[in-house]
């Protein structure tokens, strides 16, 4: 293999980038903890107040909040003196489409630690969650009820984007009751009732997972028109419902896994029942044109999919993946239908065979 005697300054600085890219998640994590943004507010704060009230260290909090700036997410207006840019107010609690509660828990070190033993993962294709931890995500969540919070949390601010998007993209007025299985604290089930006035639904999750799901829909004014069930996907699905829901779930387990959670459903639902499945889908893996991977369009889909792999043993998949879990649990796939741009969801529907 040939190289060039001298890499151009693009590739120089496209590298640097990713390798400095884990300090960035880093720097992101601190201002999230030390709630950085809620203290600026919609005004203007200098670096020595910022550190008197985060009790810190004043030419470090400089430096921090220079960095921050640097990434985007501060602007120095004058020399010490800082206010957010349109991307750091996203860490503001109050934000009505905040990511504070997002950033804290993907640059948690529990997330981490498992990214760090990536090539662990790469060679045996086994969660190194586990090795570092002793025990599966999913089983170490529901002992650490803070992080189970945070997850929570971080999970319905993920999900709200694309939760304002689905009620108008399908067709959910033809149902009577949908059940959300995995549905967390209702963020995607709640606009989709308040959408369709007609319809009832049922949130079918851990007790853990359901733990603010009461308080979210009474807040909602739906509290009468949504049951809370407490289960275990992967040894029933609710009965009642004529459609039912999975939004990021399928992509947390293995093959086998999944197989076994649409089963449940497949056995609860109607011969006349509809299943739709919200996920990302990736590009096929031989794609027509033959032009491999579009780092522009899908590189983040393919951080989630490592992700999904480090610490879930799930995965991101293609069409043809969700079309042969479908059909090795009962089902048909039928439609695949794109979210507007630039959200990466799809919703992917099939029916009862």
């Amino acid at each position: 293999m040939s190289y060039e005697k001298q890499p151009s300054d693009e590739a120089r600085d496209a590298l640097v980038r990713i390798a400095y890219g884990g300090m960035a998640a880093h720097t992101l994590g601190a201002a999230a903890r030390m709630g950085i943004v809620d203290l600026i507010g919609d005004g203007e704060r200098g670096a020595d107040e910022l550190a008197k009230e985060c009790a810190a260290e004043p030419q470090a909090m400089g430096r921090l909040l220079r960095s921050l700036a640097g990434l985007g997410l501060l602007v120095e207006r004058s020399p010490g003196t800082f206010a957010t840019t349109p991307a750091g107010a996203l860490l503001h609690s109050d934000h009505p489409e905040s990511l504070r509660s997002f950033s804290r828990m993907f640059t948690d070190p529990t997330i981490l630690r498992a990214w760090e033993l990536l090539d662990d993962s790469v060679r045996t294709g086994r969660p190194s969650f586990d090795t570092a931890f002793g025990q599966d995500f999913f089983g170490y969540l529901a002992q650490q009820p803070q992080l189970s919070a945070d997850f929570n949390a971080a999970m319905g601010q993920a999900t709200r984007d694309t939760a304002a998007l689905v009620p108008a993209a399908y067709d959910f007025g033809r149902f009577r009751t949908v059940a959300d299985i995995g549905g967390g604290d209702g963020t995607l089930l709640a606009p989709i009732l308040q959408a369709h006035p007609g319809l009832r639904g049922i949130l079918f999750d851990s007790s853990e997972g359901l733990a603010q799901a009461g308080t979210r829909l009474a807040d909602e004014g739906l509290d009468g028109r949504c049951s809370l069930v407490a289960g275990d996907f992967f040894a029933t699905a609710p009965e009642g419902a004529d459609l039912y829901l999975l939004k990021s779930v399928i992509h947390d387990w293995n093959d086998e896994q999944c197989t076994t959670i649409l089963r449940h459903c497949r056995q609860a639902i109607p011969d006349d029942g509809r299943l739709l499945i919200i996920e990302p889908v990736l590009p096929p893996v031989v794609a027509p044109s033959a032009s491999g991977v579009d780092p522009s369009e899908a590189g983040v889909l393919y951080l989630s999919d490592l992700n999904m792999l480090v610490n879930v043993e799930g995965r991101e998949r293609t069409r043809d993946d969700f079309d042969q879990l479908c059909r090795a649990a009962g089902f048909a796939l039928r439609t695949v239908i794109p979210l507007p741009e630039p959200n990466r969801f799809c919703l992917i529907e099939a029916e009862p065979v």
